[in-house]
């Protein structure tokens, strides 16, 4: 199939092109990148007022298969990918069984190769069953196709495992995405601890459960020389840390997910659990800290942190609901309306923080909009307005804070290895 894109605005931060040009794919690829390009083509894509850009990639997915079918599927979970425009996603580990062996990557590569509307990376786990105990063979599972490690869900909290880990993963090459909680500080926390948390009558998760652990682990990360990524950073004190070890020299980077930026855990005051999130919602303070941070790019990466779960696990107390919500489908409209809108990011660092940086960061590569490139494209109308529903949502879950706002800006076409998998916003199963 040949496609043309014509009259859109193309950025590609990773070869630095913020121009009004067309795109021409044919075979998987793309053939050609110029002005006024006139081709005989199966389709022809009029991107007037929209943005072509690289297709997203989400370096934070629960796909919940194997396991948890019931909540979200590798199938269902790409088709939420698509609609959100994101062409790869990862895959993390705390699946049941958790993704810690050989046996258990070739079953979830199986599934992919057959469901995956979109790319998906696996992740697999830090440590056997993500215990905490003994460490995985990393050698063998980098082998066999994993781009990283993570417990993420869990932290290593055992510090001598945690730096036997970051040790081996870097002699052996590969990242470790950090979840970075000291439950002996959380404390079976529901809410962010403070004026919320009283009001509430709920236990609160300090700050310090946070960013103790994320001193410690870069500390050790730079002890072993390893590359290690902060997953999910929610508070102003994680944000200066961070910015100091890279000011320093260690390897580290970092991500937020939209929620971060866009709620504070005055929203939780209402008792939704949609609003109970690890590491939670935070102050007003911390949301000014992690857009400061995106801003000057201590934060490499916007990620969702996409985490299904069923309506009748979240319709409980506060107290008893699982942490987590959706976000594939909302984070464009989201990171749009709170970042680029509000002059925080231009349009080309928002690409590099939803696209590029991720692709780096866990070596899928970034080859970006370039003549001979795999056609993983996005176009973006960023002027589209919508009201999030349930009815619409391509995800199995819904539980998601959004729902019944009116959003701004999201995909509306896109292309997956050259092949148009939602097309003005109809998703081409």
């Amino acid at each position: 199939m040949k496609y043309l894109v014509k009259n859109g605005r193309v950025i590609d931060p990773a070869n630095k092109i913020d121009a009004k040009v067309d795109i021409l794919i044919s075979e998987g690829k793309i053939e050609k990148i110029d002005k006024d390009l006139e081709e005989n083509c199966d389709k022809i894509i009029d991107a007037e007022g929209k943005i072509i850009a690289p297709g997203l990639v989400d370096m934070h997915t629960h796909l919940r298969e194997p396991g948890r079918e019931d909540k979200e599927t590798i199938r269902s979970g790409a088709h939420s990918a698509v609609r959100g425009g994101f062409t790869t996603v990862t895959c993390m580990p705390n699946t049941d069984p958790p993704i810690d062996n050989l046996q258990v990557i070739s079953l979830v590569k199986d599934i992919i190769r057959k469901d995956a509307l979109c790319n998906v990376a696996i992740v697999g786990a830090i440590t056997i069953g993500r215990e905490g105990k003994k460490i995985v063979d990393i050698s063998a599972m980098k082998k066999a196709g994993i781009v990283a490690i993570s417990d993420d869900g869990s932290s290593v909290e055992d510090k001598a495992l945690m730096s036997a880990a970051l040790k081996s993963a870097a002699v052996n090459g590969i990242l470790v995405i950090d979840h970075c909680e000291e439950t002996r500080l959380s404390a079976s926390g529901v809410i962010n601890k403070g004026f919320m948390s009283t009001k509430m009558g709920l236990r609160g998760i300090s700050a310090d459960s946070e960013y103790e652990m994320v001193k410690r682990d870069i500390e050790l990360a730079a002890t072993a020389r390893a590359a290690i990524h902060i997953a999910h950073v929610s508070c102003k004190e994680s944000v200066d840390i961070i910015r100091k070890a890279k000011r320093s020299g260690v390897k580290v980077t970092a991500e937020t997910a939209p929620h971060y930026f866009s709620l504070t855990d005055e929203c939780c005051v209402t008792y939704d659990t949609n609003t109970k999130m690890n590491p939670p919602l935070r102050s007003k303070e911390d949301v000014d800290a992690l857009k400061k941070g995106l801003s000057d790019g201590t934060i490499d990466a916007i990620a969702t942190d996409h985490a299904p779960h069923t309506d009748s696990e979240k319709d409980v107390e506060f107290d008893y609901a699982p942490f987590g919500i959706i976000g594939l489908e909302t984070a464009l409209s989201l990171s749009i309306m709170e970042l680029v809108d509000k002059k925080i990011l231009s349009w080309s660092e928002l690409i590099e923080k939803m696209s590029t940086n991720p692709a780096k960061i866990l070596g899928l590569g970034a080859q970006g909009l370039k003549k001979g490139a795999v056609a993983d494209i996005v176009i973006i109308d960023p002027n589209k307005e919508y009201v999030y529903k349930k009815e619409g949502i391509e995800s199995k879950s819904q539980n998601s804070p959004f729902i019944g706002w009116t959003l701004k800006g999201g995909a509306t076409h896109v292309f997956v290895g050259g092949r148009l998998v939602m097309d003005d916003g109809v998703i081409k199963a």
